[in-house]
């Protein structure tokens, strides 16, 4: 096995194609066939399988590219570390977030300060989030809670508590607050099982010995909202994620005292990467500010 061979087999699956990893690396594509077809020749394995010009990774390939993402990842940190400090933050930070309301601020401050680095912001609920951290698709991700795994790192943002929202005019003195008993007369709107606010309201209603059943079930917190908006029912968000908006209106949940936070996390093994370093960085100084700022 030679470094020229994962090299090769990283781009491939990297840019989807013999052709485009080529190009990439300056090559022809017979050589990038040729290194690919000795790495599986001299380790007994298939990684791509070929139908036509269409190629896809194996069940193996999979999980040897999960490996060169570490690999060529570390050799970049390498390559960081004996360059020069003083040289700007550059590369791309991927972020996936339970809400991109939490970290807006946070990311109009990094992009002012590295303005070389492409930014992505993808939404997902909290496994979404963890499992594209694990799989090495993005940098750093924002969840609902602090996750409790020791592959990885974690920064509480802050908290808020949940409340109900519904299109104004729903529920006859809805701003003045409901029980969750009371919220379940009327058609509920929830996120997906996976959604940390649901499982949240769902545990209290629980406790509280009240059945929340949803009318109707929606993937993410836009679908949510658009569904809400249209007067279908009332949904449950944090206050952090409400956007102002004179057709709604929030309702508190009375017996509800339940902040649901937010934290960033990344993968620990990843906190050399220098634009991981520079973000939670930053993250870490505008915290503490704000906590100044607290009297």
């Amino acid at each position: 096995m030679r470094h020229s061979q994962l090299k090769a087999f990283h781009n491939v699956a990297t840019l989807g194609g013999f052709s485009r990893a080529a190009e990439a690396m300056g090559l022809t594509q017979p050589a990038i066939s040729e290194q690919v077809k000795t790495l599986e020749t001299e380790n007994d394995v298939l990684l791509f399988a070929r139908k036509g010009r269409q190629i896809a990774l194996t069940a193996a390939g999979e999980d040897l590219f999960l490996l060169t993402k570490r690999y060529f990842e570390t050799e970049a940190q390498i390559a960081e570390y004996l360059s020069a400090w003083g040289h700007a933050v550059s590369g791309e930070l991927r972020i996936v977030a339970d809400s991109a309301q939490h970290v807006t601020d946070l990311l109009a401050a990094f992009r002012a300060r590295h303005p070389e680095v492409r930014i992505t912001l993808r939404a997902g609920n909290t496994e979404d989030v963890l499992e594209e951290l694990r799989n090495y698709n993005a940098e750093i991700g924002v969840v609902g809670s602090l996750p409790q795994a020791r592959d990885l790192t974690a920064m509480a943002i802050g908290s808020s508590p949940i409340t109900g929202f519904a299109r104004r005019g729903l529920v006859a003195g809805g701003a003045a607050g409901m029980t969750l008993a009371e919220f379940a007369q009327y058609p509920l709107i929830f996120r997906e099982e996976k959604s940390r606010t649901r499982q949240q309201v769902a545990d209290a209603a629980q406790d509280l010995g009240v059945t929340l059943a949803p009318s109707i079930v929606a993937e993410g917190r836009e679908a949510v909202r658009a569904i809400v908006l249209a007067g279908s029912g009332i949904g449950f968000v944090s206050e952090a994620e409400f956007s102002a908006d004179d057709r709604l209106e929030k309702i508190p949940i009375l017996d509800l005292d339940m902040q649901m936070p937010e934290s960033i996390v990344h993968l620990t093994q990843r906190r050399g990467v220098r634009v991981v370093r520079a973000f939670m960085e930053l993250a870490a100084r505008q915290a503490r500010a704000l906590a100044a700022m607290k009297p």
